[in-house]
């Protein structure tokens, strides 16, 4: 069975990838940047790249693309501080599970925005560690956040599972050896999820799911 459990954050925990969405294309549209579902879709989440290489294409400078990068990024801090964004059921499931797994959130959210996720939510008293920015040199879809999370975990590979919503988390957590299950969302829901070991209508499943099955049970 599993003893750790590693919690992916946007989409997950929080519905801030929307809110993601809607900063960048807002203040991509300030230069005539249409930045389409589609297009966010690609870029975001599945790779890990972005799509300043959109605004670049337009003739501005690395500088200039580095101030609408901390524009977008002070809009959705507010963004933050004013909506809705615990995940529905998120709350309750932790609660449920705390002190039965080691658990662990595993995150490429920037440090700022993610303390101004989780002053809301009150979520990190249930975590024994974050793995987020500034641990690692490569993020997700690459492994590395996800080995250093077994690491901190303590245990071994086999004995954690990664809780994901994206393609790219789920690349990373196969690639680092992990049993991946996916609660797909209206941004993911027509990834390639094929890889993964579950996929999970809705977060209030999980305990069940732990506490009443086996390890190796496939959908």
């Amino acid at each position: 069975m599993y003893r750790t459990i590693l919690w992916d954050n946007d989409g997950i925990l929080v519905k801030s990838e929307d809110l993601y969405y809607e900063a960048t294309r807002e203040i991509m549209r300030e230069v005539k940047v249409e930045l389409t579902l589609e297009t966010y879709r690609q870029y975001f989440l599945r790779e890990s790249g972005g799509a300043w290489h959109l605004v670049r294409a337009q003739g501005h400078d690395p500088r200039f693309v580095e101030k609408l990068r901390a524009a977008r990024n002070e809009l959705y801090g507010r963004l933050l501080q004013t909506r809705d964004i615990a995940m529905d059921g998120a709350g309750e499931v932790l609660r449920q599970l705390s002190g039965r797994f080691r658990m662990g959130i595993v995150t490429s959210s920037k440090k700022e925005h993610f303390e101004i996720i989780h002053r809301r939510t009150g979520f990190l008293p249930y975590f024994d560690f974050v793995v987020g920015e500034g641990d690692y040199r490569r993020s997700k879809p690459d492994p590395e956040p996800y080995r250093i999370a077994i690491e901190r975990g303590g245990g071994r590979a086999d004995e954690c599972l990664a809780i994901e919503d994206s393609e790219r988390g789920l690349r990373a957590a196969k690639g680092a050896g992990l049993s991946c299950w996916i609660i797909p969302t209206p941004l993911t829901a027509d990834s390639d999820f094929s890889g993964a070991d579950r996929i999970v209508a809705d977060i209030r499943r999980i305990p069940d799911l732990l506490l009443n099955s086996e390890k190796d049970v496939r959908p």
